[in-house]
C-alpha cells in the first residue's frame, strides 16, 4: 500500500554553498515572498572518494546506504545537511598511520554549522578524527544529478600527534564525485511550503512512500541513552524510544490494566575484538519492559500523522518516550509475563507493590566493566529497542499475509565515555526495523523459524576471522527476536583433524527475582553459564531443559547469546543444530565451521 506524504517537511539551519538567495533555517530562500519553486533533498546514491595525502592517493567507494544529503532549490545547489558518507575501502595498500586500523569504518562527516570545520574524516565507531577539511567547494550538475566536493585536508591534532607532525597546515586534498537522488521534495509558493513528498530510497514513483497494511508499530528513533543508577558492580541504563505507526490502521494503545498496548524491551550490545574490533558482537545488557500508555500525535517519522491519539497510535503518528521515562522503574514489567509472538501478557505484569528498587532494578542491567573505556578500547556500542503488541498478532490472524510482528526492533550506535560512571552520545542515525545483530560488521545471518505462523523468529549470526598466526576465530551469536519457545542448545559439528581451543560462552545478566515477576517462584531466571560438551564429533552448549528447571538460563526473546572457539582449520559451509527450550524438535541452520581432514581407516581416529 502507498501513502501520500503532505505538510510535514522541516529542515535544520544549514550553510550557504553557492551564489544566490540566502537560505533560511526552514530551507526556504530568505526573500521568501517572491520565491516559488521546488526544494529537493538529495542523498548520495553512489560514487567515489579520493584522499590525496603527501604523495599517495587513497580511493574509496561511496557507501550508497549513507545519509549524506544536500538541498537543491529550482535545480541550484543551496546547502549541505549534517550527515555522514561511508567510505568503502577495497584496496590492498596501507593507509597512513593508525588510519589503517580504521580502514573499514571511515566516514566523511558534514559537521554541525557551529563547528570549526565543515567536514571531517573520522572513524565511525570510535569517533577518532583523522582529518578536518577546509576550503570546501560543492558543485551540483542538475542534468546529470551529480555532486562534486573538493577541499583541503588538515591533520587533526590527535592524528598529527600520532604522526609527529603539525596540525595547522594543509597536507592533501579531498575529492568526492557522487551521484545523488531525491528522497524528499517540497513545493514552495511565494516562500511558503505547500506540500512535501517522500520518495522511496533508491528510486521509485514520486509523491508516494511505501507503508504496510494493518497496524505496524516500529521504533522510529532512539534519541538518547543515559545512566540512571548503580548497584555494586552494575549500572542501570535507559534509552529513549520514539514509536511510529507505519501501517494503515490505528494501533491499539490501551494502558494497564488493559492488556492491548505495546511493551518495550531495551538492550545494549558491544562489538569488539580482533584487529578491527569487530570479531565479536555481544549483548551486555537488557531491561524489563516499558508498558506503553497514552499515545501522542507527533510526526517524528515523517509519515503524515492522521491526528488520532490517546488510546490509539494513529496512522503515521509517533509517540516519544524519553530515556528517563523508559528507566522509570514503576512503569516497567518483567519479560516473563509476555509471549513475544502473540504479544499477550497479564494485567498484573507490572506489579511493584511488594518490592523495593535499587539503582539498577528493572533498567538495562550492565556490568560496569563491560562499559569501562580503558578496558574496552576501540569497542563500539549499539542500543536496541523493540515494540511488541497484541494488536499486530490479532490483525495477522484475521488478515493472513498482513503480519507485521517481524520489524519491531531498531538500533542506534552510541559512543561511551567513563570508567565507573558513564555518559553516552549518539553516533549516526537510528537504523529502523532492523535488530542490532545486523550491525555486526562482516557477519552472515541465517533465520531460525521453526514454526511459521505459530511462533516467532530468531537469527543465527556467524563470523570467521583470521587466520592470525595460523589460527581462525569462530564466533556465533543467536539473537532471539520473538521466538516464545526459546533456545536451549547449540551444536557445531567437528570431524577428523579438527582441534579447537579457547571455547567460550557469553550471555547478558538476567535480572534478579522480584515478587510477581512471572518467573517460577518469583526467583528470577538463572545466570548459570551453559554447559559445554565437546568430543571428536561436535562441540555443543546447553542449558537445563524446561522440565529440569523452569527458570533455567535459556535463550529467551529479545536476547542474544554467544558461542565461540578457535581452530587451525579453515572454514567451510555446514549446518549447526539448534534445540529449543519449551517445545519443538531441533533444527539445522547453515553456518561456517572448521574444515575436517580426511580420516584414516581406523574407526574413530583422526589425523
Amino acid at each position: 500500500m502507498l501513502r501520500k506524504m503532505v505538510g510535514y517537511f522541516t529542515l535544520p539551519a544549514v550553510l550557504l554553498f553557492c551564489a544566490g538567495s540566502e537560505i533560511s533555517a526552514a530551507g526556504i530562500p530568505a526573500n521568501a515572498d517572491t520565491m516559488t519553486g521546488t526544494l529537493e533533498k538529495m542523498i548520495v546514491a553512489g560514487g567515489n572518494v579520493e584522499l590525496s595525502f603527501d604523495s599517495d592517493t587513497y580511493r574509496f567507494a561511496a557507501d550508497p546506504n549513507s545519509m549524506f544529503s544536500v538541498l537543491v532549490f529550482n535545480h541550484a545547489l543551496r546547502n549541505a545537511e549534517q550527515g555522514e558518507l561511508g567510505l568503502i575501502w577495497g584496496n590492498s595498500n596501507t593507509l597512513p598511520g593508525s588510519m589503517n586500523a580504521s580502514a573499514q569504518q571511515l566516514v566523511l562527516e558534514r559537521l554541525a554549522s557551529d563547528a570549526a570545520y565543515e567536514l571531517a574524516i573520522r572513524d565511525a565507531r570510535t569517533g577518532f578524527v583523522f582529518f578536518n577539511v577546509e576550503g570546501n567547494q560543492f558543485d551540483y550538475n542538475a542534468s546529470a544529478n551529480s555532486l562534486t566536493v573538493t577541499g583541503r585536508l588538515i591533520l587533526s591534532p590527535e592524528f598529527a600527534r600520532q604522526l609527529g607532525r603539525s596540525a595547522d597546515k594543509p597536507v592533501g586534498t579531498l575529492t568526492v564525485n557522487a551521484n545523488v537522488a531525491p528522497v524528499e521534495v517540497t513545493r514552495v509558493v511565494n516562500g511558503a511550503p505547500q506540500s512535501s513528498t517522500m520518495l522511496p530510497r533508491g528510486g521509485g514513483s514520486p509523491d508516494v512512500i511505501e507503508s504496510v497494511p494493518g497496524p505496524d508499530v516500529i521504533v522510529g528513533d532512539l534519541p538518547s541513552m543515559q545512566q540512571f543508577g548503580s548497584s555494586g558492580t552494575q549500572v542501570g541504563l535507559g534509552v529513549g524510544t520514539t514509536s511510529c505507526n507505519n501501517g494503515t490502521v490505528d494501533l491499539n494503545w490501551f494502558a494497564l490494566p488493559a492488556v492491548d498496548h505495546p511493551v518495550i524491551p531495551q538492550g545494549l550490545y558491544r562489538m569488539s575484538g580482533g584487529a578491527n574490533n569487530s570479531d565479536r558482537f555481544e549483548q551486555v545488557g537488557q531491561s524489563w519492559l516499558k508498558h506503553a500508555f497514552t499515545a501522542l500525535t507527533q510526526n517524528a517519522c515523517g509519515f503524515g500523522c492522521n491526528g488520532v491519539g490517546g488510546t490509539h497510535l494513529g496512522v503515521g503518528c509517533s509517540d516519544p518516550y524519553g530515556a528517563s521515562l523508559n528507566a522509570s522503574q514503576s512503569g516497567l514489567g518483567s519479560r516473563a509475563w509476555v509471549n513475544p509472538y502473540t504479544g499477550t501478557y497479564a494485567s498484573t505484569s507490572s506489579d511493584h507493590s511488594a518490592h523495593n528498587h535499587n539503582g539498577t532494578s528493572h533498567r538495562i542491567l550492565v556490568e560496569a566493566a563491560d562499559l569501562d573505556t580503558t578496558a574496552n578500547a576501540g569497542a563500539s556500542y549499539f542500543a536496541e529497542a523493540q515494540y511488541v503488541t497484541p494488536h499486530e498478532f490479532a490483525w495477522c490472524q484475521t488478515h493472513p499475509g498482513q503480519c507485521n510482528m517481524y520489524n519491531n526492533a531498531s538500533y542506534r550506535q552510541f559512543s561511551v565515555s567513563g570508567t565507573t560512571s558513564f555518559t553516552f552520545s549518539a553516533v549516526g542515525s537510528t537504523v529502523r526495523m532492523q535488530p542490532a545483530i545486523t550491525a555486526w560488521t562482516g557477519a552472515s545471518i541465517s533465520t531460525i523459524e521453526p514454526a511459521p505462523g505459530v511462533d516467532g523468529r530468531a537469527y543465527l549470526a556467524y563470523k570467521v576471522s583470521g587466520p592470525v598466526a595460523g589460527v581462525y576465530h569462530y564466533e556465533y551469536a543467536i539473537n532471539n527476536q520473538n521466538l516464545d519457545r526459546g533456545i536451549q542448545s547449540f551444536m557445531v559439528p567437528l570431524g577428523c583433524g579438527i582441534n579447537i581451543s579457547n571455547v567460550g560462552f557469553h550471555a547478558p545478566p538476567n535480572h534478579p527475582g522480584f515478587p510477581a515477576d512471572g518467573t517460577n517462584g518469583n526467583t528470577g531466571y538463572s545466570n548459570a553459564a551453559w554447559t559445554l560438551n565437546q568430543n571428536a564429533n561436535f562441540v555443543s552448549w546447553s542449558s537445563p531443559t524446561i522440565s529440569q528447571d523452569q527458570n533455567a538460563n535459556a535463550l529467551r526473546w529479545g536476547t542474544t547469546y554467544n558461542y565461540r572457539f578457535d581452530s587451525t582449520r579453515p572454514p567451510q559451509t555446514m549446518y549447526a543444530i539448534v534445540g529449543f527450550y519449551k517445545s519443538g524438535s531441533p533444527i539445522a541452520v547453515q553456518i561456517q565451521g572448521p574444515t575436517a581432514t580426511a580420516c584414516n581407516s581406523q574407526p574413530g581416529s583422526r589425523r
